[in-house]
């Protein structure tokens, strides 16, 4: 599928699952991301790190995605640094995960917005429970989208856009694995925002340094020759 009809038939879906208003307004306030709740956890891990020089994170696995990989253990954290997780976190029954980013560098609080990851295991459940790959088209080398129908679903299953009203697509790899597809978000913040990438970077970093909510369950983006975004994704080299 050429891009240019990829951007268009994704513009249609999101229109459509979205109702009414623009799915290209981006606006932070649907995320419901807490700005005090972000500072106080970001105090309380600046804090954690000057007495213990460490930071206060998870022991995950070397190949976990680099945007769930350095989760904030808030038992190291409550009660000496903050008095609880806060109300939107996961541990206290909300729907974000709190991690931290960037760690080595300048370690920054940011968030996993938890509906993504529960559509895909419910999606993941039927999906493997096929006797054969259920691919439909091709959207990049090695990634395509889904064949809904043929694992039960009447109609082409979506995840809420954590930066905009769109309803996102899901597609998968060769091997199986599924993933948010970013496209239209990308495509649209750097249109609005008049910003130029070039081939090769990874431009899921523009979300990251823009917004709370990092883009999670993703594959790798870059820009074409149009500075439109593709997925770059080789099998062989999956990020760590």
């Amino acid at each position: 599928m050429k891009l240019s009809k990829w951007f268009v038939l994704l513009s249609i879906v999101t229109l459509l699952l979205a109702g009414c208003g623009s799915s290209a307004n981006f606006d932070q306030s649907s995320l419901r991301p807490d700005v005090d709740m972000l500072a106080g956890v970001q105090r309380a891990v600046n804090e954690y790190r000057e007495d213990t020089g460490v930071l206060p994170i998870k022991t995950r696995d070397q190949d976990t995605d680099i945007f769930i990989k350095y989760l904030i253990d808030f038992e190291k954290l409550v009660p000496k640094y903050i008095g609880s997780p806060p109300q939107n976190a996961y541990e206290k029954g909300g729907i974000f995960q709190y991690i931290i980013w960037n760690p080595e560098e300048n370690p920054t609080v940011k968030l996993v917005d938890l509906r993504t990851p529960e559509r895909i295991r419910e999606i993941n459940i039927r999906f493997k429970g096929t006797k054969y790959p259920q691919f439909k088209d091709k959207v990049a080398e090695h990634v395509y989208t889904i064949n809904f129908e043929n694992i039960g679903y009447k109609e082409n299953v979506t995840v809420q856009s954590p930066y905009s009203n769109n309803q996102l697509p899901i597609v998968v790899s060769a091997e199986g694995d599924l993933y948010v597809d970013y496209s239209i978000d990308l495509y649209t913040y750097m249109k609005d925002n008049d910003i130029v990438a070039q081939p090769g970077d990874d431009i899921r970093e523009i979300l990251v340094d823009n917004f709370p909510v990092v883009p999670a369950y993703s594959l790798p983006y870059t820009v074409d020759e149009n500075n439109e975004p593709i997925i770059m994704y080789d099998p062989t080299k999956k990020e760590k």
